[in-house]
């Protein structure tokens, strides 16, 4: 175990100087790395939330939301689907009340036809076995679509994986840094984003829905009617987002926020602040056919159920963009709005049910504090493996310091974040890195008793002390990966810094140290070891 080729010294060595050059920004200020040349790497260790101070908040969805907005997806495709077949299904006005989809055929002989239509629309919900829709014919000619529990807990867990991404698009749009963004249970997200002090511009980006539609306003709807809530069939009362009554719009959207391929916010030729839109090439053909189809007549431009403004129709719009103005904007509103459609909407309702500030100055005494811990812990055990095992405790005292320049350099390479309990990580690496001298240390004594050759029993120290300290290692390998799959927030930062640290301890305690010795003996075979 004492032979080292060429290679092999190179790879070690190669190895510990890479891990090293990586963990030199991370020690360096933030003010002298700024006037470093721009084609030097600065891969950096991001403090967490408890360290560097900023916001916490804790979203929930609104499930029903979920529930509702795949209702009307479904009353669209049905409507869609029955007409679109040769020869044509005709129906009835389809009903969404009591969470069912309801419509009648007029022709009973196309029931059959109407049901082969229906069903590719359903599908299975994951490995249930059932389907997300059940299909019912009732009183001959009436169909009754319900979702299924599966489909709806299918649709919740896709709403909230797509709520995660699009949460962290908003946040990295507001130039914030290194967000952590984690689902909680199954209708919670919690998101940490260090270096923020004021949440409240945070909190109305991430509890906007950013639900863009363009709808027809029904201008034949009684305004009597309208103004009590009551709306046509195939028709919805909405509010005007500036308090100004209702207005009745037709319940078929023409453009949604999906076909928008950008969002920006600008200025109107009075100065004013408004949004202007760029819809994708569907949805720019999708635009200038409806207006040109419907040339004279008002549509309204809805963010999640409230109308901004109801232009009028004067000519077709044939450029591709439109602009959202007329909501009393102001510049910063108009930019949140830009960024939220920019970044899709969310496809569930979140709102603010937790919320907390921890200040820069309490994470700076946790630094100071984890600084400190660590510096009487590492200077008690370099001073107690000196006098336990004079050389090689100065060995062992080396490949601590390596190993903790190794975590730091590999964690900036991840681009980790380091929380207050990943100090705690990083101290019990230290104390399990000296262990695994310990036990080396203590068997090459133990073989030097039994008469063995410094040699022998350094060889024979090494090999037998590797088996414990690979097996107990693994277990705590073990013990950090289930932390990390099923833990959160800063049990996830304490079992990535135990995780590299045990990687790096076994590297440097055993490898490292091993190169070291055997350097040493080959000059002084014959030398005091221990």
């Amino acid at each position: 175990m004492l032979d080292f080729p060429r290679w092999k010294v190179g790879l070690v060595w190669t190895a510990i100087a890479f891990c090293l050059l990586l963990s030199i920004p991370s020690m360096v200020p933030e003010g002298m790395r700024a006037k470093w040349p721009g084609w030097i790497p600065q891969p950096t260790v991001n403090l967490g939330l408890d360290l560097a101070g900023g916001s916490y908040i804790l979203l929930e969805a609104d499930t029903a939301d979920v529930a509702n907005t795949r209702l009307e997806a479904m009353r669209e495709i049905v409507s869609v689907e029955m007409r679109r077949g040769n020869p044509r299904v005709e129906i009835g006005d389809i009903s969404t009340r009591d969470g069912r989809l309801t419509f009648m055929v007029r022709d009973s002989s196309r029931v059959d036809a109407a049901r082969e239509r229906l069903l590719p629309m359903t599908a299975g919900a994951g490995l249930t076995g059932q389907r997300d829709w059940d299909i019912q014919v009732v009183d001959t000619n009436r169909f009754v679509l319900t979702p299924t529990r599966a489909g709806i807990q299918q649709a919740i867990d896709t709403a909230m994986n797509d709520a995660r991404e699009i949460v962290g698009k908003r946040i990295d749009a507001m130039g914030t840094r290194e967000p952590s963004i984690i689902r909680q249970g199954s209708n919670r997200i919690v998101v940490e984003v260090p270096g923020l002090q004021n949440p409240e511009a945070l909190k109305a980006l991430l509890g906007r829905t950013a639900r863009l539609e363009f709808k027809l306003v029904d201008i034949a709807a009684n305004p009597e009617d309208v103004a009590q809530g009551r709306a046509p069939i195939g028709s919805q009362v909405l509010p005007y987002a500036s308090g100004g009554g209702n207005i009745a719009v037709k319940r078929s959207t023409i453009i949604s926020g999906d076909q928008i391929a950008d969002a920006r916010q600008t200025y109107d030729q009075n100065g004013q602040p408004d949004v202007t839109l760029t819809f994708n090439g569907e949805g720019g053909r999708r635009f200038a056919r409806v207006t040109q189809e419907n040339a004279g007549k008002p549509f309204a431009i809805i963010v999640d159920n409230q109308v901004i403004s109801a232009p009028n129709i004067n000519e077709p719009i044939l450029g591709g963009s439109a602009t959202i103005s007329g909501g009393g904007f102001t510049a910063q509103s108009a930019n949140e709005l830009a960024i939220a459609l920019r970044s899709g909407r969310l496809p569930v309702r979140l709102g603010v049910i937790e919320e907390s500030t921890i200040s820069p100055e309490l994470g700076a005494d946790s630094i100071q504090s984890g600084i400190v811990a660590g510096i009487v812990g590492t200077a008690l055990i370099v001073l107690l493996m000196l006098i336990a095992y004079m050389r090689f405790g100065v060995y062992a005292n080396i490949a601590l310091v390596v190993n903790v320049l190794m975590i730091i350099g590999i964690m900036a390479l991840l681009n980790s974040t380091l929380t207050l309990p990943g100090i705690a990580g990083f101290v019990l690496t230290i104390g399990a890195a000296v262990d695994a001298n310990v036990l080396i240390n203590e068997r090459i004594r133990e073989e030097l008793r039994r008469g063995r050759s410094n040699t022998a029993a350094i060889e024979f120290g090494y090999k037998e002390a590797s088996r414990a300290i690979f097996d107990a290692n693994v277990t705590n390998v073990i013990a950090a990966a289930i932390m990390f799959v099923f833990g959160a927030g800063p049990v996830k930062g304490f079992a990535v810094v135990l995780t590299i640290g045990i990687v790096t301890s076994v590297f440097t305690a055993v490898t490292f140290t091993r190169l070291m010795v055997a350097n040493w003996l080959k000059t002084r075979p014959k030398a005091l070891v221990i």
